[in-house]
């Protein structure tokens, strides 16, 4: 667990017992970032006088976003995608309780094949922009802010990611000799699974940060405008998922129907095949054993039995050249 003091000069190293000055700053506020959970965590936690349904929500897995406002604090969760092996697609839950004189930001759970690094990226990534001074928040909602951006650009890197897959994978199914479809039809529909999966994540939390600036109903409320525009943030991302699973799905058809074309052909030809070899076998299956198998060859009969074979062949060779079926 990581205890911050925020204020105008930078983010200040604190202990957590220090967290009992929570109300005694009007120069800042406090941040507390947990790893991960454990019981000195949730003991902080407790003290600042959250609802007992917020301690149960950071303890658990929470599989979809989610939003709880209470009279002096907000709990909310979003998730981040990280891609693991084989196409799955982590989600990297990250539980927010936002106060006026405090944030608490809570990762995880995560799997334990997932780096517990890559669950920090955004609030790693803004926590460098303030000692760097190159960001100031005054308010926790200001903060909040910041990080759960990063979690909505990191969404749209995702899908970016995505997206650079799709124009080789055009070309394949365009040049494809099907050769190994099995092969074909794993990437698209893994790509189809990241592409899912990210614009579910982008659309719940858009619905839960419009939620939050329903929370704030004054129109001019700054809080509220923020809550807005992550709701565009997450919107903006949502659409572009959109965008790509139809490219996507067009790619798909078009395999589709290019096996389907294929199949067609090749049922047409062993249509042809049957009825060129059909009427031979039959008259092969009737003379064969009488004319060949006999006392002594009748070369008559075998002469004029192999003659009206080929006639026929030729016939229906040459009918189903006139069909356009070879």
């Amino acid at each position: 667990m990581e205890v911050r003091f925020v204020d105008a000069t930078g983010a200040h190293r604190r202990e957590p017992d220090d967290v009992v000055e929570l109300f005694a700053h009007e120069d800042g506020f406090f941040w507390i970032d947990v790893p991960v959970w454990d019981d000195a965590s949730e003991e902080v936690v407790l003290g600042l006088g959250v609802h007992p349904l917020v301690l149960e929500a950071c303890r658990q897995r929470n599989y979809v976003p989610t939003v709880h406002g209470y009279d002096d604090h907000v709990f909310v969760t979003t998730q981040s995608p990280f891609l693991g092996a084989v196409g799955h697609v982590h989600l990297l839950e990250l539980d927010q309780i936002i106060a006026h004189h405090y944030l608490v930001t809570v990762h995880g759970p995560i799997n334990p094949d997932v780096e517990l690094s890559r669950a920090q990226v955004e609030t790693d990534g803004v926590l460098a922009r303030i000692e760097g001074g190159r960001f100031r928040p005054t308010t926790p909602a200001e903060l909040s802010y910041a990080i759960t951006s990063a979690v909505a650009r990191r969404q749209s890197s995702l899908i970016r990611e995505v997206a650079a897959k799709l124009p080789d994978l055009e070309r394949q199914v365009m040049s494809s000799q099907f050769r190994d479809p099995e092969a074909l039809l794993e990437a698209m529909f893994l790509i189809r699974h990241e592409l899912i999966t990210t614009r579910t994540m982008a659309a719940q939390c858009h619905d839960i940060w419009v939620r939050m600036a329903d929370i704030r109903r004054m129109t001019d409320d700054p809080d509220a405008v923020r809550a807005r525009d992550l709701a565009d943030q997450f919107d903006r991302v949502r659409s572009l998922a959109d965008g790509e699973s139809h490219f996507l799905f067009g790619v798909i058809e078009l395999y589709q129907t290019k096996v389907h074309t294929k199949m067609t052909v090749a049922m047409e030809r062993l249509a042809v095949i049957a009825a060129v070899t059909l009427p031979v076998t039959a008259i092969a299956s009737v003379y064969g054993m009488n004319v060949i198998v006999n006392q002594h060859t009748h070369w008559v009969q075998l002469v004029i039995v192999l003659c009206v074979m080929i006639a026929i062949s030729l016939m229906l060779l040459r009918w189903a050249r006139r069909q356009g079926w070879w």
